[in-house]
């Protein structure tokens, strides 16, 4: 290929987005080894070779070279244990039955480590179906050990592509951060909007949905840009990209507190109006971080002179309200968020323009932020209990795709019970909620695949199929978290490919390939009922956890400044994800059966208490760092240390849940009163409003989960034995 060709092909694919990147590196690693292999050893050695080889890709996502080398490497040593075990027991088919319930047992205890192994879990199950797809043989350590060769060979692959491609990875990690926070605000644009009818946060029910989704995107891709940018090297370029990250961090904090005090504007016409201008000011910060995140995945560099502009000074100056409406009141402090909203969007564009980053935190200390890897023997130790959900569904798959084996030896069709026992793994997953969102792709994607098949069945080229494979392998990892419906059907056409490849003599057999599909759908389904983790059964340690963590965050607020800016982070973090994550519990809940669902409604409503805590938690520290910066801070420093100190006594009270006395409930009256002076005139009074404030979120958090525990007691009886 000539010199220019070659760059014009890696300029293309450095505006692909990072799956896509990861998707054409793992077919071109996969395909390059075929070539090889076969090349030295013969079409039949590289087809062994290539087993392992896919078998170890499936780890290979858009990662560090340190995580990437981990998950690779593990997920090659379990195929290669899977392999020998099935070429051992293969001439023995009971003991092959005893075999697969056992592999499926360790492949799926592998998620003690959490979802980050999901493909290191399933790359022995992958690798037990290509060992039975192939003919019994009497050299099956010769097949184990090509199987290793191949999972080497890409880990060594593996480690220089994601190498190459950490620059890139970054810049797209960091570009998607960007682009999560200019949807999020204009979802909150949407949002306020939408409140036409009702007093409060409400909305016509799609653009709250498309916020609290906007959140939890927004998170994922925060702690995926933690992952790359605070593990890289030290420079200008990671510097900068490190200051750019933690702009959007606060930005989302203070995006957060947005929805405070909204409730005070009314829904008469001049309540709606102010609701619109924020709405639009929304919108324009959101634009402003759209083009910004164009800038830093195209690599150009805005001109100084682009740098956004914000008018939000006259913002509601042509909304007709009289002097005595105390909503009047509200405008300095709505302002104030806005143009720290603004402030931090413009710092973003002047660090992209080459202005020169300020970092508060050093290397270490971001190192703290990084999502934990390795493989902590304590971690495995701490599921091995009865009522562990990951020790339970590992004997649940294995007893899973055990009865399938003996079921499908018994089928007319028992000439490849491999697929169905396939077609069981890819559905069957931990919790019900992911079973059936994997049951309707599956099966689409497996018509689909056996279609695509079936046509190459009439075009039996060795070219043709290996070129269809290698497109298989990429589309298949390229696709596996946005489109699992093309993944399945790549993935299908792979297994079919892999094990015609190996053992031509067996045919592709689609009927029967169908026919175990929806067999496979419908064990999977069936199984999900054996030993279930219901929600349910794990809500007092959710509710424990967040109420720990919201304390932990407000304790590290409510000191007197200045504090642990690094603790402080930490605790934020925390209180955020474990919100995340009783959020995704009630998702998952909401498709289980009826009587042992979680209370939907209390369990809503805690955490929608939460994230009002956080909210106000963060317009305390954004009054405590005005306050800092103005003439008298001294002089208020002791009132200030009283009122935190207050402040966080009761705040305890309220989220101990071992606290026997009822909270007494602060009166609102009280509280929706607006301090007559505005806030550059005199902060005091604000942070105290402020304050009450958020003790009552406490109260009301406490009365919440109080509620959700007295509904899960009251119907306990109904759910027994979940």
């Amino acid at each position: 290929m000539p010199f220019s060709s070659q760059l014009n092909l890696w300029r293309l694919l450095s505006l692909l987005p990072a799956y896509a990147i990861n998707g054409f590196t793992v077919a071109l690693g996969v395909g390059c080894l075929q070539i090889l292999v076969t090349l030295l050893a013969g079409r039949h050695v590289a087809l062994l070779v290539l087993g392992g080889a896919v078998c170890a890709s499936l780890a290979d996502g858009p990662n560090t070279v340190t995580r990437t080398g981990y998950h690779v490497s593990a997920a090659a040593l379990l195929s290669v244990c899977a392999t020998l075990g099935v070429v051992l027991l293969k001439l023995h088919p009971l003991a092959l039955g005893l075999g697969v319930a056992l592999i499926a047992f360790v492949a799926m205890m592998s998620m003690a480590w959490g979802a980050r192994t999901a493909a290191v879990a399933f790359a022995p199950i992958l690798s037990m179906i290509f060992a039975m797809a192939m003919p019994a043989s009497g050299e099956p350590l010769i097949v184990v050990a090509w199987n290793a060769c191949g999972g080497l060979a890409y880990l060594v692959w593996a480690l220089a592509t994601s190498a190459l491609c950490q620059p890139r990875y970054r810049s797209l990690a960091l570009g998607e951060a960007l682009q999560s926070a200019a949807q999020l605000f204009c979802a909150r644009a949407d949002v306020l909007g939408s409140m036409r009818s009702e007093v409060g946060d409400t909305s016509d029910g799609a653009p709250m949905r498309a916020w609290i989704g906007g959140e939890a995107k927004l998170a994922d891709c925060l702690q995926s840009a933690r992952n790359f940018l605070f593990t890289a090297a030290d420079g200008p370029r990671s510097r900068r990209d490190t200051a750019i990250l933690l702009r959007i961090i606060d930005l989302r904090d203070v995006l957060l507190a947005s929805r405070l005090d909204l409730d005070l504007l009314g829904v008469d016409p001049t309540g709606q109006a102010l609701r619109d201008k924020l709405a639009g000011a929304l919108r324009q910060i959101g634009e402003q971080l759209y083009r910004a995140a164009d800038a830093l995945r195209n690599g150009s560099t805005p001109p100084s002179e682009s740098e956004p502009s914000f008018q939000f000074d006259t913002l509601f100056a042509d909304v007709a309200i009289a002097p005595t409406d105390s909503r009047a009141r509200l405008f300095p402090p709505l302002l104030e968020r806005l143009k720290q909203l603004a402030e931090d969007v413009g710092r973003i564009h002047r660090l992209l323009s080459g202005q020169a980053p300020s970092l508060q935190i050093t290397r270490a200390q971001l190192q703290l932020f990084v999502a934990a890897e390795g493989w902590p023997l304590r971690a495995l130790r701490v599921q091995l209990r009865r009522d562990s959900p990951v020790l339970r569904h590992a004997v649940r798959t294995g007893l899973a795709l055990s009865s399938t084996y003996f079921l499908a030896m018994a089928l007319p069709w028992a000439s490849h019970p491999y697929w169905l026992i396939l077609s069981v793994a890819v559905v069957l997953r931990g919790s019900l909620e992911q079973t059936l969102a994997r049951r309707n792709a599956r099966v689409l994607g497996t018509m689909l695949g056996c279609l695509v098949v079936v046509g190459l069945s009439y075009v039996p080229s060795p070219l043709l199929l290996s070129a269809v494979f290698l497109t298989a392998v990429g589309i298949a990892h390229a696709y596996v978290t946005r489109r699992y419906w093309l993944t399945a059907t790549a993935a299908t056409v792979l297994a079919l490919l892999q094990s015609y490849m190996v053992n031509p003599g067996g045919g592709f057999a689609i009927a029967e390939r169908v026919a175990d599909t929806l067999l496979g759908v419908l064990l999977a389904w069936s199984f999900s009922y054996v030993l279930p983790s219901w929600e349910r059964r794990n809500l007092p340690g959710a509710l424990a956890r967040l109420m720990n963590d919201l304390h932990d965050y407000a304790s590290q607020v409510l000191q007197p400044p200045p504090g642990d800016a690094v603790a402080l982070r930490l605790a934020r973090r925390r209180a955020y994800d474990t919100l995340a994550s009783l959020g995704d519990t009630l998702q998952r809940s909401s498709v289980e059966p009826k009587r042992v669902r979680l209370p939907a409604k209390q369990v809503a409503s805690l955490l929608d208490h939460g994230e009002r805590l956080m909210a106000h938690l963060s317009m305390v520290r954004l009054i405590l760092s005005q306050l800092s910066a103005t003439e008298d801070a001294a002089i208020a420093s002791a009132v200030v240390a009283k009122e935190l100190a207050e402040a966080h006594v009761a705040l305890s009270a309220c989220l101990d849940l071992q606290n026997s006395e009822p909270n007494t409930i602060t009166d609102m009256d009280e509280l929706d009163l607006l301090p007559a002076q505005a806030p550059e005139h005199n902060l005091m009074p604000w942070l105290s409003r402020r304050l009450l404030l958020t003790v009552h979120e406490a109260q009301l958090i406490s009365l919440a989960a109080a509620s959700v525990l007295l509904v899960r007691q009251s119907t306990r009886t109904g759910g027994r034995g979940s």
